[in-house]
């Protein structure tokens, strides 16, 4: 019997068990939209496409809604809360750290977090060529271990030249630890990690897409720590387009920073703690973690890493008490701006006090939809007051904040809702006048390269843009 004549055939019954398996499907799904989103507004948005879109629907979800992470996890936060009674002040309070900053430290150190460390010594980095300058010299001249963890591996020049210095490494018996993401270095040849392999290093692939049910939860963080003693993050990525080499963007605007100290701990352990999860290899031993007998620098910093696993979501809480703090000013940069309800009234009510807000973000789109939903938002804070750059020159690939000269907050994380509730993602919080006034230097040397909006032209946009935008604005849970 063909295909044709059997449906042609038993159509009825066919149909009928479609729709009672649409029906279960249905009430199985919005079951567990009720029971995963906090958010009622996420919840009917989602509860909506459930039931409008039969079996899609359902399928949308468990990719792109189910942000649940089933982690081996009773170890590592075992681990973090052993770390954390360890370091913490009896007082509660952080060493160092002014009054009316203290309240953004507790929320850097809650939950599973790190505390604010002093005697660090930072060297931010504004371009990709001195950053990758820096990390292959401290991968060339580590004595006893190399960990790297990248959202984004090329499989160009740049990347083989990590993977070079990695093998050189290894070949002389140094311990070398690679953790990529699975979506973002899902285009890094094998041939090149088994050539690593081989050398005897070890490998391994962040939440891989053989479950589709992990695409929409990756780890964005960027970590190199060599010896426990210099650790580097930020917002660069491995690859030629970071050296503004990409053929749409040219020059590539990022931030970077490499850091000694006493704070490297949290990188180490924000590394170790994922490789865990990844591997089940639990690394320990004093030399991972050997101490620092001086002081390497005059910076207070403290590591916050957030990320699904967590209620928690620790980058986003001190972005969110740093602007309702703010008397002065609030400098953003970012690539991507799809900030929830939260974020978005802060920055609102920040602007309509007098504070100066200002949002650097891409002239050019490396993804449009991201970018029109930012639009849609975009109108709400030139309402306020918030002044809205565009940076004209290339790629603004920057994720910083920026409060009152005193604070900052730079790494990994953008302001839209994938970094601070989605991602695995990883800051530094600096409470540091040195190391926020260069960053500033660097922002208004930013804004020189930059178009700012015009309000009243803004508010002339075409029809179609506008619904272009509001369309993309619909899926900010995920943006």
């Amino acid at each position: 019997m063909s295909f044709i004549h059997f449906v042609t055939t038993f159509w009825q019954d066919i149909t009928g068990w479609l729709v009672l398996l649409d029906a279960l499907v249905t009430v199985g799904t919005l079951t567990a939209v009720m029971h995963l989103k906090r958010e009622p507004m996420s919840a009917i948005a989602w509860s909506l496409t459930v039931l409008l879109m039969p079996f899609v629907g359902a399928f949308l979800f468990f990719v792109f809604g189910y942000q649940t992470v089933h982690r081996r996890l009773m170890r590592r936060r075992h681990r973090g809360r052993a770390y954390k009674k360890f370091t913490a002040r009896p007082d509660g309070t952080s060493a160092g750290v002014p009054h009316r900053w203290d309240v953004l430290a507790r929320l850097g150190h809650h939950g599973d977090g790190f505390p604010v460390t002093g005697g660090n010594a930072v060297k931010l980095f504004h371009e990709g060529a001195g950053a990758f300058d820096a990390m292959l010299a401290a991968v060339e001249g580590a004595e006893h271990h190399v960990h790297m963890e990248f959202f984004i591996f090329r499989p160009d020049d740049t990347g083989k030249r990590f993977i070079d210095a990695l093998c050189g490494c290894a070949r002389r018996g140094v311990e070398v630890r690679l953790l990529l993401d699975s979506v973002g270095s899902y285009n890094l040849p094998s041939r090149l990690l088994r050539t690593l392999k081989r050398d005897g290093g070890q490998v391994a692939s962040f939440l891989p897409i053989a479950n589709p049910l992990r695409v929409n939860l990756r780890n964005h963080r960027k970590v190199l720590v060599v010896d426990g003693r210099t650790g580097f993050t930020g917002g660069l990525n491995v690859g030629d387009e970071y050296l503004g080499k990409h053929p749409k963007f040219g020059y590539w605007r990022d931030t970077h920073f490499r850091i000694e100290g006493p704070a490297v701990e949290g990188l180490q352990h924000t590394f170790l703690e994922d490789w865990y999860f990844t591997t089940t290899e639990a690394v320990k031993g004093g030399t991972y973690f050997p101490g620092h007998d001086r002081a390497a620098g005059a910076a207070l910093a403290q590591v916050v890493a957030s990320g699904p696993d967590a209620d928690f979501k620790a980058i986003r809480e001190t972005y969110v008490a740093a602007i309702l703090r703010a008397r002065e000013r609030v400098w953003i940069a970012s690539p991507y701006f799809v900030p929830d309800a939260g974020l978005r009234d802060a920055l609102l009510l920040a602007a309509r006090s007098g504070v100066d807000v200002r949002f650097l973000g891409l002239y050019r789109p490396d993804k449009w939809l991201p970018f029109l939903a930012a639009r849609y938002y975009w109108a709400d804070m030139l309402a306020a007051g918030v002044k809205v750059y565009q940076y004209a020159r290339g790629m603004m690939h920057s994720k910083y904040v920026l409060v009152d000269g005193e604070w900052a907050s730079v790494g990994s994380a953008n302001t839209d809702n994938r970094s601070l509730h989605l991602n695995f993602e990883l800051n530094c919080q600096f409470f540091d006048a040195g190391v926020v006034r260069e960053m500033e230097d660097a922002y208004l040397k930013d804004l020189a390269s930059s178009v700012r909006i015009d309000p009243a032209v803004y508010a002339t946009r075409p029809l179609v843009g506008r619904l272009a935008e509001n369309a993309c604005r619909l899926f900010s849970p995920v943006l």
